[in-house]
């Protein structure tokens, strides 16, 4: 019995025509809209829904303005779902599946509402990149692929600022089986939801004013390939990078961050690492080194292919001068 992934996202936002046309750049699938609430697919049928502030019955925020408001991950089956019921059933804002809505849930230490269903995503066979290194070459009379623009995949992880790093882990680990991926002792905490799998699908972080809030919603593309053509066309579209394209130390991954009307920051990322059941936490000290092995403050302007407000050559080469 695990935890499968996140199936399912809720935001609560205050400007949703912003909201649709970010996403709809962002490479979702809008699979219905209303006057409240708009709701997106990826590649593999992850929801993310968004919904207008006030709308009736949307989870309380955990901090002003737009922000995600409910997390749906996803079981591989309705016994599965039982078993879970049973271990969430003494945690505050429990739902019973008897609510007729195929979910339970329960609200987690840090005031996030907290669901699980029968997973609703199928699978999916996309082409992605091989790599050659020097003792391994698997690209063999083939040019490694470039994109226009980016299709996730499914959403990978979320994060959030929390009050108590502890008691969140205890309640991921102990109510959901979780796993440990690696930690900053006392501050953070990687968590993936199976001992197989990629290595996070929730990170925990405490800052020293211990406030709830939503860091960022992470978006799995095929490769790095595709991160950086999802952030050029991003980048074209006239949204605003936080930071990136660059590359985490701690889970291997390619990343870029955009500035997300619904809410914090959203995430496109590639190539993070696998793990297993032998792998054991590591413990890190927070820096600059240990977040970014190498990252691009501004972003790839999408036209210029250069670092955004870098000016671009004169010619059709970039060696050709004024």
């Amino acid at each position: 019995m695990s935890v499968l992934g996140i199936d399912e996202i809720t935001y609560g936002a205050d400007d949703l025509p912003t909201c649709r046309r970010f996403f709809l750049d962002w490479g979702l699938h809008l699979v219905s809209e209303t006057a409240d609430e708009l709701s997106f697919e990826t590649l593999n049928g992850c929801r993310v829904i968004v919904a207008a502030s006030g709308k009736a019955g949307l989870p309380a925020a955990l901090e002003a303005g737009p922000t995600l408001r409910e997390v749906v991950w996803g079981v591989a089956s309705e016994s599965d779902l039982r078993r879970y019921e049973d271990n969430i059933r003494n945690e505050p804002g429990f739902v019973s599946a008897a609510s007729g809505s195929g979910r339970i849930g329960c609200t987690d230490p840090n005031g996030l509402a907290v669901r699980l269903q029968v997973t609703r995503k199928r699978e999916v066979q996309v082409d992605s990149a091989s790599y050659n290194t020097w003792s391994k070459k698997d690209r063999i009379n083939q040019a490694s692929p470039a994109y226009e623009r980016a299709t996730p995949i499914e959403v990978g992880h979320v994060v959030f600022f929390v009050k108590d790093v502890v008691a969140c882990e205890k309640f991921y680990s102990e109510r959901l089986g979780f796993a440990a991926s690696d930690r900053y002792p006392g501050r953070g905490a990687f968590l993936r939801c199976a001992p197989d799998g990629g290595h996070h699908n929730l990170f925990l972080l405490q800052r020293p004013a211990g406030d709830a809030a939503l860091n960022h919603v992470a978006f799995k593309v095929r490769d790095i390939h595709e991160v950086f053509g999802g952030g050029m066309h991003i980048s074209r579209c006239g949204w605003e990078t936080q930071l990136g394209p660059g590359r985490h130390p701690i889970s291997s991954a390619y990343f870029w961050y955009f500035k997300n009307p619904a809410g914090a920051l959203a995430e496109y990322y590639a190539d993070e690492d696998q793990l297993t059941g032998e792998w054991e936490p590591r413990a890190f000290e927070p820096g600059p080194t240990v977040f970014a092995e190498w990252a691009i403050d501004g972003g790839i302007d999408g036209n210029t292919r250069r670092q955004k407000g870098a000016e671009a050559a004169g010619g059709k080469f970039i060696t050709d001068r004024k």
